[in-house]
């Protein structure tokens, strides 16, 4: 095989791969790796002729063709943090290629590709637990869009996706080769049979979940406000936080019926930095507050920069600030929930986006803190709280309030809704990727959610797409990017629990173990095979 077809079977790949999160669907990924696999094949049958590092940069240039088309927008906040992404995640996924194949080298048989399959798994699985979290090109994503063939993620979340997708590719892979060499017929149909039985079997039990499954709980009437403001050209000073607060508040009263009982604003709808001890003093905050007297039971959740002072004594966290008047404080990016009570509560967004609104391993690079660039309009790393929290209405409604980011991660969703959580409010401000297919991207990550948890999403975002999420993943309703609106929909709030809320991303677990077993089984191998050839 040429290098030039080598190549040329890399890049296919990375388009491939890049298809689904483009709007296109996400049934292209079971061959999106086909040209990988026959790279991988072609290096294996010549290990003597080419060493392993010759098939990692084919897959280093397909994995930066798959970073790079589909996540080039994240140069329009922060250039550092788009090469970044692009060029050290495809370094990551070309190395955990790279294993799969040395791997492959040792075994050719099944077990080669099984390690593959677990290794990369399992990075994916780091990938949402480590200080550089970046969930985004997770395989099992690539369906977001086409909800009605993923019902089962209610009990597997998405990881059961990119099992699905690398178990179907590996088993499409072998039926051609097998039809390529001439294999025997019975050889042939065993497993043509066996490729189809994995493809359809879980597109046929999603779609007889999705026409059975129906809405759970009971119904309230809730308003999305999408005040469209460019976060690019707003300021923060008084002037131009009134004229938000009048806007957003013109958007409310224009659409307010006696019926509606939760009002839903974006991620940082207000940036001045409020103490969050003393919210009451805010004239901005008790305007709003009014937007809940209706003489009957009415939320209002919205998001907003705050800040906690420490007190002598408290003790202080690892994000916490100086000030030269001696001050010891942290800056969050905040969700806040009011009610026709007049109370507060405040959640701070936890998962964080690396580089943007937190500095990776802060303990080494500390020195780095002060090149943050912080997206709700601060600098230097926010503070977090230790552990998902949620709302709780007068009545005992409890409800996730997901901030931004935080709506990619399925497990950390699925912490929200075993602590009770009914429905979840995602608030986000998605302006900062232009008209580009990051919000696009970000909006069908909550579709997601809703399948895994069984959960109505109601998404408020500043600008990008506002909408409601039926609890089978299906769009009720979205606004326009670029627009002020306003939506209006009845949600229900549901209590029951799904085998994957309940038990977590345990496919991940499992390969996780499985990947360490293996990793230890090639360590060992190489090990005896250097010392049965010290030359």
């Amino acid at each position: 095989m040429k290098r030039s077809i080598r190549i040329l079977l890399s890049g296919i790949s990375g388009v491939l791969l890049t298809l689904p999160w483009l709007g296109f669907p996400g049934w292209i990924l079971f061959v999106a790796f086909l040209p990988l696999w026959l790279l991988d094949d072609f290096f294996v049958s010549r290990q003597e002729q080419f060493r392993s590092v010759s098939f990692w940069g084919h897959a280093f240039f397909a994995f930066v063709i798959w970073n790079g088309l589909t996540t080039w927008w994240i140069l329009h906040a922060t250039p550092a943090g788009a090469f970044v992404a692009v060029f050290l995640n495809a370094f990551l996924m070309s190395l955990v290629f790279w294993v799969g194949h040395v791997a492959r080298r040792q075994s050719e048989n099944s077990l080669g590709y099984l390690a593959l399959v677990v290794f990369w798994i399992s990075f994916e699985y780091a990938h949402y637990h480590w200080e550089i979290e970046w969930p985004w090109l997770t395989l099992g994503n690539g369906f977001a869009n086409n909800v009605s063939l993923i019902q089962w993620y209610s009990a597997t979340g998405v990881f059961g996706g990119t099992l699905w997708v690398l178990v179907v590719s590996f088993l499409l892979f072998r039926f051609l080769k097998a039809l390529a060499t001439g294999m025997k017929s019975g050889t042939r149909f065993v497993r043509a049979l066996g490729t189809l039985a994995v493809l359809l079997v879980p597109v046929f039990v999603s779609l007889f979940l999705y026409h059975r499954y129906e809405e759970a709980g009971k119904s309230a009437s809730v308003l999305i406000v999408q005040p469209n403001i460019d976060p690019y050209s707003e300021t923060h000073d008084v002037a131009a936080v009134n004229e938000k607060m009048m806007k957003f508040i013109r958007l409310a009263e224009a659409n307010l019926t006696p019926e509606v009982e939760y009002i839903v604003g974006p991620e940082t709808v207000f940036e001045e930095n409020w103490d969050e001890a003393f919210l009451m003093r805010y004239p901005a905050f008790n305007q709003l507050s009014r937007l809940t007297q209706n003489g009957g039971s009415r939320s209002l959740v919205i998001g907003a920069s705050t800040y906690r002072i420490y007190k002598e004594g408290d003790a202080v966290s690892e994000t916490a600030r100086h000030s030269s008047d001696g001050l010891v404080y942290d800056v969050y990016n905040s969700a806040i929930f009011t009610d026709s009570l007049g109370g507060y509560q405040v959640y701070h967004k936890s998962m964080l986006v690396p580089g943007v609104e937190k500095m990776p391993f802060k303990k080494y690079l500390k020195f780095l803190d002060s090149f943050i660039i912080n997206l709700g309009g601060t600098t230097g790393s926010l503070g977090v709280q230790k552990e998902a929290s949620n709302f709780v209405t007068p009545g005992g409604t409890l409800i996730a309030p997901a901030i931004c980011y935080e709506s990619a991660f399925g497990g950390y969703m699925a912490q929200f809704v075993r602590k009770g959580a009914h429905v979840i409010f995602v608030i986000t401000n998605d302006g900062w990727w232009k008209n580009t297919p990051g919000y696009r991207q970000h909006f069908s990550f909550s579709r997601l959610r809703a399948v895994e948890t069984r959960r109505s999403i109601v998404r408020a975002a500043n600008t990008g797409i506002s909408g409601f999420i039926s609890q089978r993943g299906d769009v009720v309703q979205q606004s326009e990017w670029w627009t002020e609106d306003a939506l209006l929909a009845s949600v229900r709030f549901n209590d029951a629990l799904t085998f994957y809320v309940k038990h977590g991303d345990y496919i991940a677990r499992i390969s996780l173990f499985m990947a360490g077993l293996l990793l230890l089984n090639l360590i060992a191998t190489r090990l005896r095979k250097g010392k049965k050839n010290p030359h």
